[in-house]
C-alpha cells in the first residue's frame, strides 16, 4: 500500500513540475530569449566573430584581404579649380567594402597643406575605383602633393559582382579648341536591365600615367541593350592621352 502511495505522489510530483514548466518557464523563455542576429554584439549562431562571417553578410576581418592605394593625382581643369583622384585596388572577389570614409588633403611645394576634404567611397567586389573630388577651389595656392587616407578601416561585406554582365564598348577621345571629350558604350549582353551606376574615366599617357580623370551617372543600361556615357573636360592635351580606363560601380 504505501509502495502505491509513494507513486501516486511521484506522478502528482510529475504533473505538478510539467504544468510548472508548461505556466511559468516556457513562457519566461519565449519572453526573454532572443534568437542570435549578426547586430547583437554577441559571438553567436553560425557566426565566425562578433556579428561577422558565418550566417552573417558582414565579413570578419581576417576574412579578406586590405585594399591599397595605386596612386593619387589632381589636375588643374580651370583657374583656381583642381580635380583630385584616388585609385584604389580591392583584391576581395566576393567582398564590398560601403560608404568607406576618406580625407583628400592638397599641399604646396612647401609641405603646407592648402585644402584637407572628406568623402566616403564604395569599394566593388572584384573592381577597383576610384575616390574622386571634382572642382576644388584652391584660391592663390599651388597644389604640389596630394595625399589619400581612410579615416576608418572599410567594412567588408558578401557581394558578388552585379556588373559581371557590363561589357565596355567603343571609347571615342576627341580633343579641340575648347577642351576634350570622351563618349564611353556601355553594353548589357544580359536580359536583366543594370540600374543606376557611376561611371569613372582615367586618361593615361605613353609612361601609364594618369592625366586625367572624371566620372559621370547612367540611369540604366536596358536588357539587350546600350547607352553612352559621356566625359568632358575644359583641357586639351595635345595628344598626350595613349589609352583610357573605364571603371563603373553600381549604385
Amino acid at each position: 500500500m504505501s509502495s502505491w502511495s509513494k507513486r501516486r505522489r511521484t506522478l502528482y510530483a510529475m504533473v505538478v513540475v510539467v504544468l510548472l514548466v508548461g505556466a511559468v518557464i516556457v513562457p519566461a523563455f519565449l519572453i526573454f530569449y532572443r534568437a542570435p542576429t549578426c547586430s547583437d554584439g554577441i559571438k553567436n549562431g553560425k557566426e565566425q566573430d562578433v556579428d561577422c562571417g558565418g550566417s552573417c553578410q558582414k565579413l570578419c576581418q581576417s576574412s579578406f584581404l586590405p585594399p591599397s592605394l595605386a596612386w593619387t593625382r589632381f589636375e588643374e581643369v580651370a583657374p583656381k579649380l583642381y580635380n583630385i583622384a584616388a585609385y584604389i585596388v580591392n583584391p576581395n572577389t566576393e567582398g564590398e567594402a560601403i560608404d568607406a570614409p576618406y580625407h583628400l588633403a592638397l599641399y604646396d611645394s612647401r609641405g603646407v597643406l592648402i585644402i584637407d576634404t572628406t568623402g566616403v567611397v564604395t569599394l566593388p567586389p572584384h573592381r577597383n575605383t576610384i575616390a574622386f573630388k571634382g572642382a576644388i577651389n584652391v584660391g592663390e595656392r599651388i597644389p604640389a602633393k596630394a595625399l589619400f587616407e581612410f579615416t576608418a578601416a572599410p567594412e567588408w561585406y558578401k557581394k558578388s559582382d552585379t556588373l559581371a554582365a557590363l561589357v565596355i564598348g567603343e571609347k571615342q577621345y576627341t580633343e579641340d579648341a575648347s577642351g576634350s571629350s570622351l563618349v564611353v558604350t556601355l553594353k548589357n549582353p544580359s536580359v536583366y536591365p543594370i540600374g543606376e551606376t557611376t561611371v569613372y574615366a582615367i586618361l593615361y599617357d605613353k609612361d601609364g600615367n594618369a592625366l586625367g580623370f572624371s566620372k559621370t551617372i547612367v540611369d540604366e543600361i536596358p536588357a539587350k541593350g546600350s547607352v553612352l556615357a559621356p566625359f568632358t573636360w575644359p583641357v586639351n592635351r595635345e595628344g598626350a592621352v595613349i589609352s583610357i580606363e573605364v571603371l563603373p560601380v553600381a549604385e
